[in-house]
């Protein structure tokens, strides 16, 4: 069964331009950030957006809801705090963006394009929660 990592496992440290990302997940939300000006979703926080050079941007909130695009199932894993297998995925979000987090929820058999996704949120650390994706 994919389920969440435990606590303690190696995590990447926040940047001034993550930071809202990252205090959203603690409190249990998926954000993403967006052009004010033309709209369009970054791929990642940043001061300026690719598609105007517009400044004016946002983070807006997410449904949490999406379909598994691409994945892996991962039997031997980089570091030994990590816990196997577990199942780095894609999400097609709903709101038209793509999101990067491990399926919990189901064996890794069951995974399938299309599978239709919710997220929730499990602490890394004292002060990283990680988004996951369970199966609806």
């Amino acid at each position: 069964m994919l389920k969440p990592q435990p606590m303690g496992i190696p995590v990447g440290e926040p940047t001034p331009l993550s930071q809202p990302y990252w205090d959203a997940c603690k409190q249990g939300l998926l954000v993403f950030q967006r052009c004010d000006d033309c709209g369009l979703i970054l791929e990642r926080p940043s001061t300026v957006c690719g598609g105007c050079i517009g400044r004016s941007l946002s983070w807006a909130p997410c449904a949490g809801t999406g379909e598994l695009y691409s994945w892996t199932v991962v039997w031997r894993p980089q570091h030994p705090a990590f816990e196997v297998p577990y199942a780095p995925a894609i999400v097609t979000m709903d709101e038209g963006w793509w999101h990067v987090a491990a399926v919990i929820g189901c064996e890794p058999a069951a995974l399938v394009a299309g599978m239709r996704l919710r997220v929730e949120f499990h602490p890394a650390t004292a002060d990283i929660t990680l988004p996951y994706y369970r199966p609806i």
